[in-house]
Parts: C-alpha cells; structure tokens; sequence
C-alpha cells in the first residue's frame, strides 16, 4: 500500500452572504492534500467538514444528472461534482471558484437557478398545448421513433445553468432567454402532441431577447456537461422564425 502523500491544492472560494449587514465579498483560501480520483465536489465536501462548515455551495445528485452544483472555475462554468482535480486539469494545483453570475446570489458559492428556471419556463410556455381533449384510459398517439429520439435528446438537459452563464448576450441582455429557454422551445416545436405553429412561437421568442438575440459565440454548446446540439436547434429555430417574418 503506497503512503505517497498527494499534492497540496489550493482552492480560493469567494465568500459573501448578501443577507448579512456585515458580510462583504472576500475570497478564502483553503489547501488540501489531493488523493487519486478527487472531484471538486469532494474537495469542497472535504472543506466544508474539516475547515469551514460555512462555506455555502449546491449539491444533490453527485452524478452529473441534478444540475445543482454549477460554479465558475478558473473563470469557466462547471459542475462541480464532474470536475477532476488532476494534474492535468489543474498543474499548478491552484483553483479559483465563483458563483455563476447569471442568477441570484444565495450564498457564497450557492445561486438560486430554479427561480431563474421557473421564470424561463412559463415565459416560453414550456409545456404541451393542444386544444384535444385527451382520454387517458386509451394509449397515447404514436410517434415516430425518429421523432422521439430527437425530443428526447433535448430533454436530456438538466437546466443546470452553465449555458446561460457561459452566454455571452445574456452578458449584454439581461432578459435573453438563453440556449435552454430555445431548447426548450426546440423541444415542443419537434413533439407531434404540441399544435403550436410558427407564428405561435414567434410571439415567445421572435425578438432580441429570444432567437435573434444569439450571437452564436458557441459558449453554451462547448461548455453544456450534456453535450446537447444547442446551435443546431438555435439556427434551425432562427430559420423558422425569419420566415414567420
């Protein structure tokens, strides 16, 4: 058994409660000894109950599926549970962590991106609208597996945040509704069951704050941890809606 001791790593966190009257933004240093396969979510977890115990982040899942533990890293949106302290990643073992910009500062590193979330969700009706009536004692209408598979691919997303923080118009817009508010719309422009028409989401989105706003600077698809095809919805939506036009 190896008694090789790991790297020392230094991990700055800001710390600030905007609740608190005397509470003002300032960063903590925090070093630790790195051991094989630590996530940032282990160092935090490690920090959190050896060396501050108030030291705020998020966290459910663990797995890359919940979406709660965003942050900036080195200046990059990440999750932190999917995030290697390794060598590589790291060689200078010194890592800077921010609460995503984008959203309510809760504490320190914790941001409420489900109010953000709600907001977007009921601004882009992100739900099924149809005028049937539906007889839930029969089987749904079928769809095309194709069709399906496309859905569900975009419902992968799990409305973690990083793209509305890697964005560069939302940045410049405060109201842009973001990649995950046009996958969204994506998603239920595709599902057969949705009878909305194109003018239908153009009133959602058919402005500088919905699809013409995106620049198409790319931040949301190269830093999604899902890997959704957000560009390719974005220009396939921007397509439908100038013809609505």
């Amino acid at each position: 058994m190896s008694t090789e001791k790991g790297r020392e790593i230094t991990i700055t966190a800001l710390k600030y409660d905007p609740l608190s009257k005397v509470s003002k933004p300032h960063f903590v240093d925090y070093k630790l000894e790195e051991t094989p396969g630590m996530t940032l979510f282990i160092a935090l977890t490690k920090i959190r109950e050896t060396m501050d115990p108030n030291l705020s982040f998020d966290f459910v899942c663990r797995a890359g599926i919940c979406g709660s533990c965003g942050m900036l890293v080195n200046g990059q949106p990440k999750l932190a549970c999917r995030t290697l302290i390794t060598k590589e990643n790291y060689p200078n073992g010194k890592i800077q962590l921010l609460p995503m910009p984008a959203f309510e500062l809760i504490k320190d590193l914790s941001v409420n991106t489900g109010k953000w979330m709600d907001g977007m969700s009921k601004r882009v009706n992100s739900w099924i609208v149809t005028n049937e009536e539906k007889d839930i004692s029969k089987l749904e209408e079928r769809v095309e597996p194709e069709i399906a598979a496309e859905t569900f691919e975009l419902d992968r997303c799990i409305e973690c945040g990083i793209c509305v923080t890697a964005c560069g118009t939302k940045l410049m817009r405060e109201d842009f509704v973001g990649a995950v508010g046009l996958n969204r719309v994506a998603r239920f422009h595709i599902d057969p069951h949705d009878q909305r028409t194109d003018e239908d989401f153009y009133e959602l989105i058919g402005d500088d704050d919905g699809i013409f706003g995106c620049m198409s600077l790319l931040g949301c698809e190269d830093n999604c941890p899902k890997e959704l095809p957000l560009q390719n919805k974005i220009a396939f939506l921007r397509r439908k809606m100038v013809q609505v036009q």
